[in-house]
């Protein structure tokens, strides 16, 4: 059971196709992963509340067995986890206790916790009011400043994140905001071009073994610097370091089920950085991991069901992973200094098995400028 629309879900929904596991997608709107020939299709009012614990209770009334639960969204994982007594009567899934949960998910309760264990993360300070604005005379800058939580409203009207240059402009910039969400941290920026910024993918079982690590590196961003991944790949020269810091700090915290960890190398120093964890649910680039090698929804369908799993290794040469439409955004306004390296590059929307998923993309964008050219006519 998979639940999400996006590309995080269609990753995992294509991963799990290729081991032949039979699958339900469980999905709002019409994003990528609806127009998927390989699951079956569940159509619910939202993925969050009452309409996705009511939707899961349904379905799992019309199933012959407890199928493995996978989330995508913040969202899901909020709703499931207040809720996760009765989601895990019918499902298998695995997530730590609910308040260490909360705490990974929240970036300040991310930030403690990561000074409790040691672990090298910026400086950083969290605004919820006017006066917090004081604290910030103690950051050296430039920083950047994000919501301390994932927030919708937030997302309908302000970028992922901004970088602020002084005192002043992070003041100004939190005024902005406050009004739509006073909760905000204000991080240390590390210094390095997007393509210094790695992430370790895992999924560590109930009794804490790391049973599938993969490491990659994004390559471009969107938008540079501050955003979501455009396109990544594999990063095998690094696995033992950062799948070893990303172990040993699950471990320490008390983490298990799906989630990982960015870091960012700062140029200055050479040393890596935590900047977040995602927990709970897949990353948004999951797939990479899956076309160079590492199946990682797979593993934790053969853990969660007791299935024998399989070896992993690195495949090389490595591929790319890209979103074909944030990345050529980003391309354009990086010029030539953000080319991509040789390597096979793998689609995010399109598969030849799997078309669809790319049809309604270049639907959507043949559509969109018919209707620019004719709102131009009249």
């Amino acid at each position: 059971m998979i639940v999400g629309g996006g590309l995080n879900a269609l990753g995992i929904v294509r991963s799990l196709a290729a081991r032949g596991i039979p699958m339900i997608l469980v999905a709002a709107g019409s994003g990528p992963a609806c127009h998927s020939r390989h699951p079956r299709h569940h159509v619910v009012s939202a993925t969050e509340g009452e309409a996705l614990i009511a939707a899961l209770k349904s379905i799992a009334a019309t199933l012959p067995a407890r199928p493995v639960l996978f989330l995508t969204e913040e969202k899901s994982v909020t709703s499931v986890s207040e809720r996760r007594q009765e989601v895990v009567a019918d499902y298998l899934i695995t997530l730590p206790d609910e308040a260490k949960l909360a705490s990974l998910m929240h970036k300040e309760g991310f930030q403690q916790l990561a000074i409790g264990c040691g672990s090298p993360v910026p400086a950083a300070v969290r605004l919820q009011r006017e006066s917090d604005l004081e604290r910030l005379c103690a950051l050296r800058f430039p920083c950047v400043l994000k919501p301390a939580f994932k927030h919708y409203g937030y997302g309908d009207r302000f970028k992922k994140a901004y970088v602020v240059a002084s005192v002043a402009e992070a003041a100004e910039r939190y005024r902005e905001i406050a009004p739509v969400l006073a909760d905000l941290i204000v991080q240390e920026w590390i210094e390095g071009d997007d393509s210094e910024i790695y992430f370790c993918l895992q999924y560590v079982a109930a009794d804490q073994r790391t049973v599938a690590s993969f490491v990659g590196r994004k390559l471009r961003s969107w938008p540079p610097r501050i955003g979501g991944t455009a396109s990544c790949i594999s990063a095998p020269e690094c696995h033992d370091e950062l799948s070893d810091m990303t172990s040993i700090f699950f471990r320490q915290v008390g983490f298990v089920g799906m989630g990982s960890m960015e870091y960012k190398r700062d140029s200055r120093d050479g040393r890596f950085y935590m900047v977040e964890p995602t927990v709970g649910r897949t990353d948004f680039q999951q797939e990479v991991a899956t076309v160079n090698g590492v199946n990682i929804p797979f593993a934790a369908y053969c853990v969660e069901t007791g299935a024998a799993l399989p070896s992993w290794q690195y495949l090389q040469p490595p591929k790319i992973w890209r979103d074909p439409v944030v990345d050529r955004w980003s391309a354009e306004e990086q010029g030539s200094a953000s080319a991509l390296p040789a390597a096979d590059i793998v689609d995010a929307y399109w598969r030849a098995n799997d078309p669809m998923p790319w049809c309604a993309l270049i639907w959507e964008r043949v559509r969109g400028r018919c209707q620019v050219l004719l709102s131009g006519r009249r």
